[in-house]
């Protein structure tokens, strides 16, 4: 059985890995030069299946507005003619509500836990390496008013026993250490002691290898134009290399995924939400991170990868494009300099942009469609690297024929009906 992933971020590099262990012949096709020079590039570096939670939830409309406002604003609205863009926005506006968190969070821990589990075994079972750390996740908060409203994710990880632990000022400088030289500028934080990081496009590309050597082909440098179909089937898929022809197609494509799927008529509910990140040397390790840092009131996370400190986040609506914003690099900055001021080296920073496929409620879309051969794995958001591992086990499981091992209610596009 001959299976194409389209996309070689770590949603499909993971996939054809799975694919190919479950004993497919397995082709990937993408239009950069390599696996994972997109939105795998240089995101925050996380594996967070505890902090794993929708955008959209109670209160989330007026902490928007006040962001906004902020001088250093987690979210950027950039208006333009898309009415796609608006739809989306009001999407998520309806999930909102304390059910609809609470189920679509649910969802979301559940994969990523799942996930957390799968990437163990796949570095137990290869070796592989990618400046890995798995020392948790810390969420810290600058207000008490954080700290209070922490209830509705700690009764989620209680619900799936996700180890955690809420800390005052002097248990957040226990986790991490460097915090100590900016006592005051915070209250307390949340941690999530099964929580990792890691280079996520060291990951990707030396996975590719591995799937390579495993026998998974690689067609980098290839446009993907177009899905043909006929009798409810992919019949091919047509690139600028010409057309190619398999049994089955795994379509992740991350934030493009909607304009492929489009003209068959798959209403694909994934807008880009563009994201930012900075990296920067280490100069002094005892001020770095010891692993990730959620600065709650910027949304913007503090990781350290090897002799690196990545930051990475904000929140962009701008479509499509891939413009780096100098402000974003100056709020980056800020952080890094508010709560490390002397871990790294600011000024020999390298600035990068991409573009997460975010769903409305905020849980990716895995599974099959109501084409018989045709399989997503796409709309994972922040949380792709959280995510792919589980993602990718999923997908290869449905694609051979095999139950999965989780639960996959909520998880496909029948969601969305």
């Amino acid at each position: 059985m001959k299976v194409l992933v389209l996309g070689s971020g770590v949603i499909g590099t993971t996939a054809a890995w799975y694919l190919r262990q479950a004993g497919l012949d397995v082709e990937v096709v993408d239009r950069q030069d390599g696996a994972g020079l997109e939105t795998s590039f240089a995101n925050a570096g996380e594996v967070s299946p505890g902090y794993a939670s929708p955008w959209a939830g109670p209160g989330v409309p007026a902490k928007a507005v006040r962001w906004l406002l902020m001088d250093h604003p987690p979210l950027v609205i950039r208006p333009r003619l898309d009415w796609r863009m608006w739809r989306w926005g009001l999407a998520m506006l309806r999930n909102c509500t304390a059910a609809r968190y609470r189920a679509n969070k649910a969802r979301m821990v559940r994969l990523a836990e799942y996930s957390r589990d799968a990437l163990r075994a796949l570095r137990r079972d290869t070796g592989i390496a990618y400046d890995e750390r798995s020392l948790g996740t810390l969420q810290l908060f600058r207000t008490q008013a954080q700290l209070d409203a922490t209830g509705p994710d700690v009764d989620v990880l209680r619900q799936y026993g996700v180890p955690f632990e809420l800390l005052d000022a002097a248990g957040a400088i226990r986790a991490e250490p460097a915090l100590a030289r900016v006592r005051g500028k915070f209250v307390g934080g949340l941690r999530l002691p099964g929580d990792e990081t890691g280079d996520c496009a060291l990951f990707t590309q030396r996975l590719a290898g591995l799937a390579a050597d495993a026998g998974v082909r690689f067609r980098f440098g290839t446009r993907i134009e177009a899905l043909e179909h006929e009798g409810g089937k992919v019949a091919g898929v047509r690139t600028s290399a010409g057309r190619l022809a398999a049994d089955a197609c795994v379509v992740a494509l991350g934030s493009y995924s909607p304009l492929l799927l489009r003209p068959l008529g798959i209403d694909l509910p994934v807008y880009p939400v563009k994201g930012y990140s900075i990296t920067v040397p280490i100069v002094d390790a005892a001020g770095a991170p010891e692993s990730t840092v959620m600065d709650e009131t910027h949304k913007v996370a503090v990781t350290r990868l090897g002799e690196r400190i990545r930051a990475g986040g904000t929140a962009e609506l701008a479509g499509y494009d891939l413009a780096l914003h100098e402000g974003r690099r100056q709020t980056l900055l800020h952080v890094v300099g508010d709560l490390f001021p002397q871990g790294g080296d600011l000024a020999r920073n390298t600035f990068w942009t991409g573009l997460r496929p975010m769903t409305p409620d905020g849980t990716p879309v895995v599974g099959a469609t109501r084409y018989r051969n045709l399989f997503l794995s796409t709309g994972h958001g922040t949380l792709g690297w959280t995510m792919a591992a589980g993602s990718g086990r999923v997908v290869a499981d449905l694609v051979a024929g095999r139950e999965p091992e989780i639960d996959l209610e909520g998880l496909a596009i029948a969601r969305y009906g």
